[in-house]
This record gives structure tokens, C-alpha cells and sequence, in this order.
């Protein structure tokens, strides 16, 4: 490559030159991208409002009353007089045992009573003479005290006779083997001919009640803990009375009875570190069964300055935080990272990152950018409302600040 000479140089420096101002000259003349217009958005002033907090738990049904039914005497079954499965009442006669033998005792214990009886009417009168005789002094007070001791041993044995008769008598009533609850009855072990006897291990069959019907669900204790902090720092008010509780059926259908929260265990599971909650719901068609599982909602207490907004202004970021974006003073979009709780329908109860106040952005957010300018606007009316309702919705949004 050859350079100028020495005397074309200075020629040559003063070209370079001029080529750099037109360089630069060109560059200057490049215009700045003008500002991005305000980008249109609606938004919804966060108001607090007073909500029921609920815990929803899982837990399974657990029957009112259960109540095996055994015989007391033993015998051979002669009927059976009820069918598997129906509703049964509390002294409804089940099975019946053959009565003979125990009708016999029954008999037998009458007459020895009847023997007893006999006996004092014949020592009572004896007694009393010769108490008489001893008063004379006819005869020795030995005598006396003699008549007495057998009248007082007449008198004993009618009371024994008494007592086995009436033994005797409940013996044979238990040949009626009769149900100790009402309830739902299940299937029969034993058929008519079979032999029972008293104390058996195996049952003739089992009650059930299941109107009302127990829930029985579990709480971690961590959970517990979180919820008496609460209450007590006095961010929530404990719910009046006992609390509400609402079921959810397995299948995902909504049970149309409540009930309340009965009973709160007073230890914690070591094997799972949980609290057993009960709750007691009316069944009155027997719709729920024991062991069907199931999903509790307790309304627990009440958060008279809960956050909700709606759920389609609450975006997630690449890792699944919540976050959503405010309208700051100056009408600038601003990224708020979020803390939410439950979903109440279509909406969240925001914890953390929203305060009262707040211009919260529920239409146009993807458009917006962090720290951009944003125009507030009307939301579109519904394309069925009318002018009523479109004139209402205008009047619900926040006005534009320019």
C-alpha cells in the first residue's frame, strides 16, 4: 500500500477531515424516536372489604353413632325380623332367641319366690306369739330370739327370690334381641337356626346413624398456629358462635347443607404432625356415607380489611409469583410484586403488595410497560347492556387524569 507524499499530506489530512464532519453531520441529522403515546387501561380503586377467611381441608364422613348388636343370652335363632339395610328405631325387635329354656327359669323362679313367700306366713304369726310368751316371761328369751332369726330368714329368702325371678325375667327378654339406636342397619351374620351365645365376638349385625352425619378432617398444626397469630395480633376477628362449615362432595358437587365445627382435638398427631377437627352436618337423605371422602370449608373467623381484586388483573411472572400493575400519581404504570391467599370465586385476596387506594390496572396491563405513561378510560360497555347499564358503567370508572 503507498501513502502521499510529504507534500500531499497536509491535502490529504484536510480530506479525512471533511469526510468525519459529514460523517458526524449525517448522524446528527437522524431524528430521536418520538415518545410512545399513553397506552388506554382501566383500572379499579382497591377498596377493603369485610370477608369470611375459610380453610378448605380434606377429610372423610364419619357415622354419628355406631352400635354392634351382640346377643346377651345364648340360644338358637329362631327369626330374624328385619331387612338388610332399612332404617331401624331404638327397641325395634331385631332377632328372637329361642325363648323356651328362659321361660322355664322364669316359671321356676315364681314358684320358689311363691315357697318364700309362704314361709313368712308362717313364721311372721309364730314370731309375734311368741314374742307375747317372752313379755309373760312364759318361755326363755332364747326361744324368742329363735322365732325372730326364722321370720328374718323367710323375709331374705323372698327378697332372693325376688331378685332370681326377676334375673329370670331379663334372661327371657333377651331372647328379643332389640336395636340400642335408631339408625341404619347393615347385613346379618347370623341367619334363623344358627347358635349364638352371650359375649360372643362376632356381631348379629351394626347400627349406623348418619342423620346428623360427622366430618372428621385435619388441620396441619402449623396452619393452627398461623391462624391463632392472626387472631390474636387483631388482623382477624374470630367468627361469632361456631363456625360454618360447608362440604364439597368427592365428584366436586356442592353439598346443600351446612354445618358447624364441634370439636377441635386437643393434641397433635406425632406420626403427622395435624389436629382433628370435627364438624357435625345434617344428612337427612343419606346422601353422605361413612368413609366417603370429602372436602370441608370452615369459615374460621373474618377479615373486616381483606384486599380482593379481580383475578384477570393478577399476571404470573417466569417463576409463578403473582404481580400486577398499579396507576401511580403521575398516570405511569407500576409493577407490583404480590402475596395472594384464597380465590373467592373469581377473585383473590391479595396479602401483600396492595393497599387501599391503590389504582389497580384490570384492563390493558399486557399493553403497559413498567414505568410508561397510561391513559385511564372508561371500561367497554357489554355489547348486550343498555343505555342504562352503559351509562352505570361510566359512571363506575375512575376518571381520566390528563
Amino acid at each position: 500500500m503507498s501513502f502521499p507524499s510529504p507534500r500531499l499530506r497536509p491535502r490529504f489530512r484536510g480530506c479525512l477531515l471533511v469526510i468525519a464532519v459529514g460523517v458526524l453531520a449525517s448522524g446528527c441529522k437522524e431524528e430521536a424516536p418520538a415518545q410512545q403515546a399513553p397506552v388506554d387501561v382501566v383500572v379499579q380503586e382497591v377498596k377493603p372489604e369485610s370477608i369470611e377467611v375459610a380453610q378448605t381441608l380434606a377429610g372423610r364422613a364419619v357415622a354419628y353413632m355406631v352400635s354392634d348388636v351382640r346377643p346377651q343370652v345364648g340360644g338358637i335363632l329362631r327369626e330374624r325380623l328385619f331387612k338388610e339395610g332399612d332404617m331401624v328405631q331404638a327397641g325395634q325387635v331385631l332377632y328372637q332367641i329361642d325363648p323356651s329354656s328362659y321361660q322355664a327359669s322364669v316359671e321356676a323362679a315364681r314358684a320358689d319366690l311363691a315357697q318364700a313367700e309362704a314361709a313368712v306366713l308362717s313364721a311372721r304369726p309364730k314370731a309375734a306369739r311368741v314374742g307375747v310368751l317372752v313379755a309373760e316371761q312364759a318361755i326363755s328369751r332364747q326361744d324368742g330370739d329363735d322365732a325372730t332369726a326364722t321370720l328374718r330368714q323367710a323375709e331374705a329368702a323372698v327378697q332372693s327370690a325376688s331378685a332370681a325371678l326377676r334375673s329370670a325375667r331379663i334372661n327371657l327378654d333377651y331372647t328379643r334381641v332389640t336395636a340400642p339406636i335408631s339408625g341404619r342397619i347393615g347385613t346379618s351374620s347370623y341367619t334363623p337356626g344358627a347358635l349364638v351365645s352371650a359375649g360372643q365376638a362376632e356381631v348379629l349385625a351394626t347400627i349406623k346413624q348418619l342423620d346428623p352425619i360427622y366430618i372428621d378432617v385435619t388441620q396441619s398444626s402449623a396452619q393452627l398456629l398461623k391462624l391463632r397469630r392472626q387472631l390474636a395480633a387483631g388482623h382477624l376477628k374470630a367468627a361469632d358462635g361456631k363456625p360454618i362449615v360447608s362440604v364439597t362432595l368427592e365428584d366436586g358437587t356442592p353439598y346443600d347443607t351446612t354445618g358447624t365445627l364441634e370439636v377441635v382435638e386437643s393434641e397433635v398427631d406425632q406420626a403427622t404432625g395435624a389436629v382433628l377437627l370435627r364438624a357435625v352436618i345434617p344428612n337427612p337423605e343419606g346422601t353422605l356415607l361413612p368413609g366417603m371422602y370429602l372436602r370441608a370449608s370452615l369459615a374460621v373467623a373474618v377479615n373486616e380489611e381483606a384486599i380482593v381484586v379481580p383475578q384477570q388483573a393478577v399476571t404470573r411472572d417466569a417463576k409463578g409469583n403473582p404481580q400486577a400493575m398499579v396507576v401511580t400519581g403521575d398516570n405511569k404504570a407500576e409493577l407490583r410484586q404480590l402475596k395472594t391467599g384464597e380465590a373467592i370465586g373469581n377473585r383473590w385476596v391479595v396479602e401483600d403488595g396492595l393497599k387501599a387506594g391503590d389504582r389497580l390496572i384490570v384492563e390493558g396491563a399486557q399493553r403497559a410497560r413498567p414505568g410508561a405513561a397510561v391513559r385511564i378510560v372508561s371500561p367497554p360497555a357489554s355489547p348486550d347492556a343498555g343505555p342504562a347499564d352503559a351509562a352505570a358503567s361510566g359512571d363506575a370508572s375512575v376518571p381520566s387524569a390528563e
